[in-house]
């Protein structure tokens, strides 16, 4: 039990700090099924995605092949720079907490995006999509062709949810939080490892994870505990 404890503590401690895949691995290894929100309910939420050779599969394709046309090494570069899903790489200069992070919003954050990435999981299991360079050979992401599945975008979903909390702290910066989290979301087509489709069943299912955050007692406890931490605004 103390190891199991140890572990946890340690996956919260180094929270979004530029490793969270593997942060995330180490805490599922020993984790809950989940801390506020379980995964079945905001998966129910998300279509499938667009039947291979229908038209908005082939539209997908398309706009995949249009932006890597088009697409320069700055436009890579920034991609690049936001490849991980970690806190500080999405938000970490718009942050509305101090900096370093307050351990007690880092394990609240990390809590967040444990359900976010654990429902995620769940999603793709459910529309095992393949990566879109998979299906065309003509794609070439720059990103690398990386593994797993494509349907729907964890990029896409982690940043939205985070958005729409931070949305919640400071309403003033609403717009400010949500056009990050889009710019991380596109950044995965541009880089061609994401269907536009993926980018958008993505942000449906941050809004289904969040609105069911929503109705936890316990998140909204915590909701009112990050309140508090918040920087001056």
């Amino acid at each position: 039990m103390r190891f199991k404890q140890l572990l946890l503590a340690v996956s919260a401690a180094v929270l979004l700090s530029g490793c969270g895949e593997a942060k995330l691995y180490l805490s599922q290894l020993v984790g809950p099924d989940h801390y506020y929100i379980a995964a079945a309910q905001p998966v129910a939420a998300v279509p499938a995605p667009p039947e291979p050779g229908s038209p908005e599969d082939k539209k997908d394709l398309e706009t995949l092949l249009d932006w890597q046309a088009r697409r320069t090494e700055a436009d890579c570069g920034r991609a690049k720079e936001q490849s991980r899903a970690d806190y500080n790489e999405f938000f970490g200069d718009i942050s509305p907490f101090p900096d370093p992070l307050p351990p007690e919003a880092s394990k609240i954050l990390f809590r967040v995006y444990y359900d976010g990435a654990k429902t995620v999981a769940a999603a793709k299991k459910r529309f095992p999509r393949k990566r879109p360079f998979r299906r065309n050979k003509a794609l070439e992401p720059c990103l690398g062709r990386i593994a797993g599945l494509s349907y729907p975008s964890g990029h896409a979903t982690v940043t939205r949810l985070f958005a729409l909390l931070f949305s919640d702290l400071v309403p003033a910066k609403r717009g400010t939080f949500l056009a990050r989290a889009d710019e991380a979301a596109l950044n995965r087509v541009i880089g061609g490892v994401h269907h536009p489709s993926d980018i958008e069943a993505g942000k449906l299912l941050g809004d289904a994870i969040y609105a069911g955050l929503l109705k936890e007692p316990s998140f909204r406890a915590d909701l009112e505990k990050l309140r508090s931490l918040l920087k001056p605004q």
